[in-house]
């Protein structure tokens, strides 16, 4: 076991609810085991990334993506000698909040809610692993250790206003344990970016797989260009996929390695010693440098063009939006029909919010299907 005083966490706050440590594994170990025996992230196989789980078994869903996440996560982690486990829990946990039908489910769901409180997916992640998955007979939710549960909702940096978080948690229910304003871990920071990595590249798979552009026109993107002219006079019809892999694989590790260099130059720069630095630090240390954020906010722009604008995911992003305001009215006038009276109690419609973020894509179209 490391030191405390290492940037990595190594040593736990405790929980929100006291528990005995366990004799066989990490406090951090435990999380992830929890997140992986949970509904929710089972139910993740059967949600969007970008295409609707019906259209193929071989494009990402939601539970893929989050292994994905994970695995660069650890590596990035191990080799800053970091906390793998809890940059691995954060990473399998941090998209347990989204709808079905990706983010078009989450802006329909959005709507649905906007007098109600809103609704936001990384914050649907909190509720989901403090308040609605029940497994344990002394208390809700899975009582994560306080470093995951700042993870999770530090997942986009620090939290400067408290409005959406009382109304969707309550940010009394963190008994004082978490300041708000302040970065997360390096671990939380590797697990974000990591997730950044994971989705811009492997969108660029999904979207050759599903014919909305082809390797080739990836030359627009300077730094996909630089990799693709190093395989142009090997590639041929026969090794065309195997090709698109290892395009793909070279630009995860140059991001890697541009990702982990920055931040050992951040670290120096920024004279962080210790977890207390890192709190107290006013920018983000762990990130890209600047030639990759710039090939970044490229590679978003061509995915933006080529692919979530393109006409068919747009027509298909329309349809799913359509089935999540549907079933809300239709649970709305009849909440007991779907939702016990116990749900139902504290407030309707953040039950109405909770049931129809925490369906798949299947079930929705199903429940869609069966009440026309």
């Amino acid at each position: 076991m490391k030191k405390d005083t290492l940037l990595g966490v190594f040593k736990s706050k405790g929980r929100l609810n006291k528990e005995a440590n366990s004799k066989y594994r990490s406090p951090f170990q435990r999380d992830r085991d929890r997140i992986i025996h949970s509904a929710s992230f089972r139910r993740l196989k059967h949600k969007t990334q970008v295409f609707v789980n019906t259209e193929g078994d071989h494009f990402r869903t939601r539970i893929t993506h989050s292994i994905e996440v994970a695995q660069i996560a650890r590596s990035i982690s191990k080799y800053l000698d970091l906390n793998e486990d809890l940059a691995e829990t954060l990473s399998l946990a941090h998209d347990l909040g989204h709808t079905p039908f990706g983010h078009a489910g989450e802006d329909a769901l959005h709507e649905c809610m906007d007098n109600h409180g809103g609704f936001d997916h990384n914050l649907q992640t909190l509720r989901i692993v403090m308040f609605l998955e029940n497994k344990y007979l002394k208390f809700k939710g899975l009582n994560l250790t306080i470093e995951t549960l700042e993870g999770l909702l530090k997942h986009n940096g620090p939290i400067n206003e408290l409005k959406t978080i009382n109304k969707l948690i309550g940010s009394k229910v963190f008994k004082n344990k978490i300041k708000f304003n302040t970065f997360p871990s390096l671990e939380a920071q590797i697990s974000a970016i990591s997730d950044d990595i994971a989705y811009n590249n492997h969108d660029i798979q999904d979207g050759i797989k599903a014919n909305l552009f082809k390797l080739e026109e990836l030359c627009e993107i300077n730094f996909l260009k630089n990799i693709y002219v190093n395989y142009k006079k090997k590639i041929n019809k026969k090794n065309y996929k195997i090709a698109i892999n290892q395009i793909v694989r070279d630009s995860i590790d140059l991001m890697i390695k541009d990702l982990i260099t920055n931040t050992q130059k951040n670290l120096k720069r920024l004279k962080i010693k210790s977890l207390k630095d890192i709190a107290k630090s006013k920018e983000l240390i762990v990130c890209f440098s600047k030639n990759i954020q710039s090939s970044e906010k490229e590679i978003k722009s061509f995915l933006r063009s080529n692919m979530y604008d393109n006409k068919s995911v747009l027509r298909k992003n329309q349809r799913g939006k359509k089935i999540i305001k549907k079933l809300f009215k239709i649970i709305q006038s009849s909440p007991r029909k779907f939702l016990t009276k116990e749900q139902l109690t504290k407030d309707k419609y953040r039950a109405i919010s909770d049931f129809i973020s925490g369906m798949t894509d299947r079930y929705a179209i199903n429940l869609y299907n069966a009440n026309k």
